[in-house]
This record gives C-alpha cells, structure tokens and sequence, in this order.
C-alpha cells in the first residue's frame, strides 16, 4: 500500500508542475497548441507499447464510441488548458475536483446506477463547494472558472463512455486509440492558432508531454498496488502543489474560499468514490457466492 501511496503523491507533484508549465508557457503560445502537443508526446510514449503487441489494439468494433470519447477527451482537455492560462492554476486545481461529482450525477441518468441520500447529499455538498470558490452575486464570475467546470462536467461524461468501452474492449485498446486519436483531433484547433514555437518553448512542451503521461501512468499504478480509497486522499495534494507553484512562479496565492471550497469538493469526491468502492466490492463477493454455489 506504501508503494501506492507514493505513486499516487508522486503524481500529485507530476501534475502540478504540468500546470505550472502551461500557464507559463501560455505567454508564449496557444492553449490550443499546447494541448496538442501533450497528446502527441502521450502518443510517442505509448508507441513502444503499441509495437511489442503488434498494433493489436487497433481491432476494434467500436471505432465510432472510441471517437466519441476522443472527442470528449479533446474538448475537456482544450477547456482545460484555455482556463489554465487565464486563471490561478490553485483555482483551477480545486475546481477540477468536481469531476467525480458530475460523474455520480451521470452515472445515475447514463447507467441506472442508484444513488442514496448519502450520495445525494454529498453530491449537493460538492455543488455548494464550487459555488463557494466561485461566489456568484458576490464576486464576478470569471470565465476561466466556468471553463474548468465545463471540462469537469465534459470529462465525466468521457467516463461514463469509458465505462461502457470497458465491457467489451481491453484497456490497452481504450487507451491506444485515445492517445492516437486526440492527437489526430487536438491538430485541427491547434493549426488554427499556431505559432512558431521558441527553442525554450520546445523544451517546455517536451516536458509537458512526457510530465503528464508519466503522471497518468504513476495514477494506474498506484490504483494498482492499493484500494482507491486508499490513495485517493492524497490526490489534494495536487492543491497544495499549485498553490505553491502559483505562490512562487506567478505570485498567486489562494483566498480563503478557494481552500474552503476546494476542501468541501474534495471530501464530497472522497465519500463518492469510498460509497462506490463498497458498492463495488459487495457486487464482487455477491457475484462470487453466486458462482460458488
């Protein structure tokens, strides 16, 4: 579990500093571009993989669901990014938060799945958690902040459709044709915008690339070696990162609601993931008695 645990706060730092690298690097070129760039690296690394199985991946009888993620997936992604240039990135971490709540509410409307008044009110919490960093009627709602949620409320929608891919095509496929196809997708907007990038900016977006797929990859791990919620806890982190990237790099530095906001978000997700892990795990040993008998 300690291995889990280490992967999972090593990612947190991966992360953190991916973000600090885009909003720097947003002074320079355009989110857009960026993200292209980060799923084409994604896509190189993931290359070796694909060659020792010999492209087996790319059998497939659901080509056109895997689009629809990548599309998904692209457009979460270039939300993401655009907000990452014009919004603290502590902000915008807490914010991203969110994701596992928008899921809950979709896996009910999508799946069928049930929700009880423990989930439902934890649901509602993290709702109230994004209106506290946001404060709307107090504070000016700044576009960044809404593009966060966007790519939030975006991204769970592209997990819901991984959920449904994972019935039938193996993890390899979904993330084969993820990386293969978002890059294809994230080129389009990204000509549309592109400058020449300076010989410092290749650096950074080599680094962004490689930085957030080893990122990705020690998150799978960790999930590995321990229960979620086990780990998961530790994914705050990413907060205190950004928080102290922004304070050195940008001169950013969280109100006093963003940290309340982010903290009842987070908890919320924590009790979502921790109800669905037992509700998980009671599905896995009632199917087992089931078999056994």
């Amino acid at each position: 579990m300690l291995r889990g645990i280490g992967l999972m706060v090593g990612s947190t730092v991966l992360f953190a500093s991916m973000h600090a690298a885009i909003r720097y690097l947003s002074a320079e070129l355009p989110p857009f571009q960026m993200a292209f760039f980060r799923s084409f690296f994604g896509l190189l690394v993931f290359l070796p993989i694909a060659w020792r199985t010999q492209f087996g991946f790319l059998k497939t009888d659901r080509l056109w669901l895997h689009g629809i993620r990548a599309l998904l997936n692209v457009c979460a992604m270039l939300s993401f990014f655009t907000a990452l240039a014009m919004t603290p990135i502590a902000r915008v971490t807490a914010l991203s938060f969110t994701s596992p709540i928008f899921m809950a509410v979709l896996s009910v409307v999508v799946l069928g799945e049930r929700m009880r008044v423990r989930r439902w009110a934890a649901t509602i919490l993290g709702f109230l958690g994004a209106l506290i960093i946001i404060r709307p009627g107090l504070a000016e709602i700044d576009q960044g902040s809404m593009l966060v949620l966007g790519s939030a409320a975006v991204w769970a929608v592209c997990m819901i459709v991984i959920k449904i891919l994972g019935r039938t095509e193996s993890s390899l496929a979904i993330t084969g044709y993820a990386n293969l196809l978002l890059s294809v997708m994230a080129f389009v907007p990204a000509v549309m915008v592109w400058k020449n990038p300076s010989l410092e900016a290749w650096g950074w977006l080599v680094f962004i690339g490689v930085v957030g797929t080893f990122g990705q990859i020690a998150v799978a791990e960790a999930l590995k070696q321990a229960e979620a919620t086990a780990v998961m806890p530790f994914d705050f982190l990413k907060l205190l990162w950004a928080a102290a990237f922004g304070y050195i790099f940008f001169f950013e530095f969280p109100d006093f609601y963003t940290w309340v906001g982010a903290f009842v978000i987070f908890s919320s997700s924590m009790y979502i993931a921790y109800r669905e892990s037992r509700l998980n795990k009671a599905q896995r040993q009632a199917a087992a008695s089931k078999k056994n008998k």
